[in-house]
């Protein structure tokens, strides 16, 4: 004789835990990436090394690029000096607190990059900073 077995219902289950490993990770990806993200406007040189070097704060600002050549770029543009001084110009009118990043080519002739920082300060722009990377 047989006796029969009552059917062992099994109830479906969501298994969460999986879920929340890819939550923590797409976060953690989302984190890295958003911090990764700097607002160049220059274009990329070789920049001279310094050990005095201090992060600065880049809100409203210009980034003026000197080349290894001597060619002048305003944010990412290629003009001449007179065109960077007339630019400043207007943007100085317009922003009394304007701020001034020059980025010089560690190869760059160190004419070219005073030029700019002399008619920068002749215009009246005190907030000027000359970027470099930080010494090992």
């Amino acid at each position: 004789m047989r006796i029969p077995v009552p059917a062992i219902t099994r109830r479906a289950r969501i298994e969460i835990i999986p879920l929340i490993d890819i939550m923590f990770f797409l976060l953690a990806t989302f984190v890295m990436v958003s911090l990764s993200m700097v607002r160049n406007q220059g274009i990329p040189v070789r920049l001279p090394a310094a050990a005095s070097g201090v992060a600065l704060e880049r809100k409203s600002y210009v980034a003026i690029t000197v080349s290894e050549l001597g060619d002048y770029y305003f944010d990412k543009e290629l003009i001449t000096l007179e065109e960077v001084v007339q630019r400043l110009r207007e943007r100085h009118g317009r922003e009394p607190e304007l701020r001034v990043f020059i980025n010089g080519d560690a190869r760059a002739n160190f004419e070219s990059v005073v030029a700019v920082l002399d008619e920068t300060r002749r215009l009246g722009i005190t907030k000027v900073s000359i970027e470099t990377t930080r010494k090992p």
